[in-house]
């Protein structure tokens, strides 16, 4: 099992996403795209391809994480919908979509890949965001900031 240590985030969701906490499996990651709420959990370890790959014990670990942020996003966004997806087409390391849809968003109803351009925040909008969203956040018993 690889351990925090090896893990190293791909370069693309470095720089399409904006850091946001470390949680016990996972660094949690705003997506840099104003037109959805938008965020990732990327688990931290490495050369993970699939949700296959992970241990069992991540495995639960992740569905955890996963659901807490998405009762998280129902709750501070009430959306219509949450579309919940790992792709990694383009981005071959594992890491799953959360992002909250709503019927008078820019894609809806389709999928938001590929339907139009990012709009990113801009540097002030997302140390707002960023900010207010991590004040009403889940808390973790550890390991719940900083970078690994």
């Amino acid at each position: 099992m690889s351990s925090y240590h090896d893990f190293q985030l791909d370069p693309r969701l470095e720089q399409d996403s904006h850091f946001m906490q470390n949680w016990p499996l996972c660094q949690l990651r705003l997506m840099n795209d104003q037109q959805y709420p938008w965020f990732l959990l990327v688990p931290r370890r490495k050369a993970l391809r699939e949700f296959i790959d992970l241990s069992e014990p991540d495995a639960l670990q992740l569905q955890l994480e996963s659901r807490r942020l998405s009762k998280w996003m129902q709750q501070q966004f009430q959306p219509a919908k949450l579309n919940i997806a790992a792709l990694g087409n383009i981005v071959p390391q594992l890491h799953i979509h959360h992002i909250a849809r709503f019927t008078d968003d820019t894609a809806w109803p389709a999928p938001v890949w590929g339907y139009a351009p990012m709009l990113p925040y801009t540097e002030q909008k997302v140390q707002q965001k960023l900010f207010h969203w991590q004040q009403s956040l889940p808390v973790w018993p550890e390991d719940t900031s900083g970078r690994p």
